[in-house]
């Protein structure tokens, strides 16, 4: 690729292709696969990634939000979408996107069932939520009865899949934990399937649980952060490929004495002689006031450079002292060799968040596969 003259953020469609046909070899061939494409893909490009995930027949795609669905279905995307986390207000842009929701309490239940008998439908698919232990959204195995009495009260909409979240499939210390997990979901769509004329598909695992879990692929998987590269451990992240580079340019150089201070608020102050590099990019861009005052870096040249001071909103500065390097040479914030799992390992945070936060101002630039 070649050197960028500006703050970019690049997505490599065949990396992506990459990820997808690893985690894709670690399920039986009848199990389904569903992309998880919500907040603009990771932070990267929603519409380019379900374009390309669709190419590689991918069997469902989801997000969020409606507006997340409706923009993929603008864009021309045919694959069916599950919005994970609707609201009532939406309901009917929902149906009239052919969008499949995600029923996790008694309210929405209702609440679809409502606008779906109001615009005529007969069986539109919707999937049925339980709460396995993330106390997060979905119903109890107590509600399967009121649920199953509803659903016989009405043509209007057909259960799809039953479907759960684990909590904790990347931790070791919770193996337990996350195979109650898969029990008390076993035993719940056991009992809800009883209970119907057909039998919903059954998906539960994310992508730890596509690593660490194979008794848990059921009939299909979702992947999110797996898909961009990262596999929630070291050992997995050597089989997977970052799918984003976020680059920038140095813009100007400072010589800076000592006792001389950098950046606002005089956080920083020169011990000695030094060298700044100013950067294109700041906390209105994704890169938090987090990273700020040595806890960040950027590379140059292959030479780590270390963020001084605080975080602007549209710069940050760096120690350049010792790297060789001048104005307009290339900025690597992370990359495939530079992880983004480093960088905010090293600010106390994670990867979701650091590639997630990425602002949609800083321009995209998409490499084919």
């Amino acid at each position: 690729m070649l050197k960028t003259n500006e703050t970019v953020l690049e997505i490599d469609l065949g990396a992506l292709t990459h990820n997808f046909n690893y985690l894709k070899s670690k399920l039986q061939p009848n199990t389904k696969f569903l992309a998880v494409v919500k907040a603009f893909a990771y932070g990267s490009d929603s519409v380019a990634i379900a374009k390309h995930l669709e190419s590689l027949n991918v069997d469902y795609i989801a997000v969020a939000y409606t507006k997340e669905g409706v923009l993929l279905r603008d864009a021309g995307v045919k694959t069916p979408i599950l919005v994970l986390h609707p609201q009532p207000i939406n309901f009917k842009t929902i149906i009239e996107r052919c969008l499949e929701p995600s029923i996790y309490s008694a309210r929405i239940l209702d609440e679809f069932i409502k606008v779906a008998e109001s615009l005529s439908q007969k069986n539109y698919p919707v999937h049925v939520k339980f709460n396995t232990g993330l106390n997060r959204l979905g119903f109890l195995k107590k509600d399967i009865d009121n649920i199953v009495s509803k659903l016989s009260d009405t043509t209007s909409i057909k259960v799809n899949s039953l479907f759960s979240h684990l909590a904790a499939s990347e931790d070791k210390n919770e193996v337990d934990f996350t195979k109650n997990q898969i029990n008390t979901f076993k035993s719940i769509a056991e009992d809800f399937r009883s209970k119907l004329d057909h039998n919903p598909w059954l998906h539960l695992c994310n992508t730890s649980g596509i690593i660490n879990y194979p008794e848990g692929h059921l009939d299909m998987v979702r992947s999110g952060i797996g898909l961009y590269g990262f596999g929630n451990s070291p050992k997995e992240d050597q089989n997977l490929k970052p799918i984003a580079s976020l680059k920038s340019v140095i813009s100007q150089i400072h010589f800076i004495e000592k006792g001389e201070t950098v950046g606002y608020n005089r956080v920083h102050k020169a011990q000695g002689y030094e060298t700044t590099a100013t950067i294109p990019i700041g906390h209105a861009d994704g890169i938090t006031r987090v990273y700020g005052k040595g806890k960040g870096f950027v590379f140059i040249n292959g030479k780590k450079a270390p963020i001084v001071g605080n975080v602007c909103m549209d710069m940050i500065m760096v120690n350049i002292t010792g790297i060789d390097c001048k104005e307009g040479d290339e900025v690597i914030i992370f990359d495939g060799s530079h992880k983004a799992s480093n960088l905010a390992e090293a600010s106390g945070t994670i990867s979701y968040e650091i590639i997630t936060a990425i602002s949609q101002r800083v321009k995209r630039k998409i490499h084919s596969a």
